[in-house]
């Protein structure tokens, strides 16, 4: 009597699991489309609510999810189309309250208007290497500390800098002792990523072109949480530029801009440097403005970016490489079959050769 149920209870579940599979998949399906609704929806939105609004929308989202969780978890009869309706609103709410907390969080920190054409005297860290020109640089700077005739203000936690060449005051004085000597100074000093400056600057707001289908220039800025746009000021009465010195922070980037300057050392044709400083790298900027309009007209501007195409080769490589190694060790094949080692280091190494690359979004997609 005892055989018979046991294999009528596996038959039963055998015909319920397809069926539960099914569910699974038309849920999380559901869940996609929401996640994608939440966004777009709340991207429509002309002007940005309170964040409370959107603390609460990603709050409901966990309780829809735990109530549905629960019902499941304790056998509660739930249906597909009830499940799916419940997963699409948990995402719509998790996803627009996310993208609404992330933008208001952002605003939250944006340049004040009184500070625009001010000078501004910071304390902060150069975060990503320095793109360098025949006018001058430009670099992302962290500010840790900053005052306007030495009141402290309040300045975005990331700014972007133009350094272009100037007047220096010179430690010397004129013949009447009265000012001190200007020194002209044709190119900024060499900046390195991670390196604490004392600048004086002048800020101002992100803006850019609004031109249908064309580049979105205050976009990019946003995307990058680059939140004020300034110059560094030299000479006169504001204080010359000072290097404090170098710390610990952003060690992938001081690590690329490592690399890209012994390239620049060891090319003498600047604009191969330029080229294979862009596929090792990832700094496109260092490709020069002539090959782009040759790289766009010939439809190959694509591959001068770090995407699937490199980094797919690379793990396949790393695979390649790993695969071999391995098996020249008996006991690491016993420990962990050699494909299986492989595969798992050539996905390592292509996620960090995908963050040594810059950690674009192309880069993100193939990774993930």
């Amino acid at each position: 009597m005892t055989a018979p149920a046991a294999g009528s209870d596996r038959a039963r579940e055998a015909t319920l699991r397809p069926a539960s599979t099914g569910r699974g998949a038309l849920a999380f399906f559901a869940a996609l489309i929401g996640w994608v609704a939440g966004s777009a929806l709340q991207l429509q939105q002309a002007r940005l609510d309170s964040i409370w609004l959107y603390l609460f929308a990603l709050l409901a989202a966990v309780a829809f999810t735990v109530l549905v969780w629960r019902r499941l978890h304790w056998g509660s009869g739930v249906s597909t189309m009830v499940l799916c309706c419940a997963c699409l609103l948990a995402a719509v709410l998790a996803s627009g309250g996310l993208t609404g907390l992330r933008s208001a969080h952002y605003l939250a920190g944006a340049l004040d208007a009184q500070l625009e054409g001010q000078d501004i005297e910071l304390i902060g860290v150069v975060a990503r290497m320095p793109q360098r020109s025949e006018v001058g640089l430009r670099m992302q700077f962290e500010p840790e500390a900053a005052w306007l005739q030495g009141r402290p203000v309040q300045v975005p936690a990331r700014i972007q800098l133009g350094w272009y060449g100037g007047l220096w005051a010179g430690s010397a004085q004129d013949a009447g002792g009265a000012s001190p000597a200007f020194e002209l100074q044709r190119t900024p000093p060499e900046l390195h990523a991670g390196e604490r400056w004392q600048l004086t600057v002048r800020l101002k707001a992100p803006h850019g072109h609004l031109n249908p289908h064309g580049f979105d220039y205050e976009l990019w800025l946003w995307e990058q949480g680059i939140g004020a746009l300034g110059t560094v000021r030299q000479g006169g009465k504001n204080a010359a530029p000072r290097r404090i010195g170098a710390t610990w922070r952003h060690p992938v980037e001081q690590l690329r801009q490592q690399v890209r300057d012994a390239v620049f050392e060891r090319v003498q044709d600047r604009r191969l440097a330029g080229i294979i400083a862009a596929l090792v790298a990832g700094d496109q900027n260092a490709i020069e403005r002539a090959d782009w309009d040759v790289f766009r007209a010939t439809g190959v501007a694509h591959l001068m970016s770090i995407s699937g195409l490199h980094i797919t080769m690379f793990a396949w490589a790393c695979v390649g490489l790993v695969g071999w190694l391995w098996r020249r060790s008996e006991r690491l094949c016993l420990w962990i079959p050699a494909q299986h080692a492989a595969l798992s280091c050539g996905f390592l190494l292509a996620a960090m050769y995908a963050v040594f690359s810059g950690w674009g979004v192309p880069a993100q997609r193939t990774v993930l």
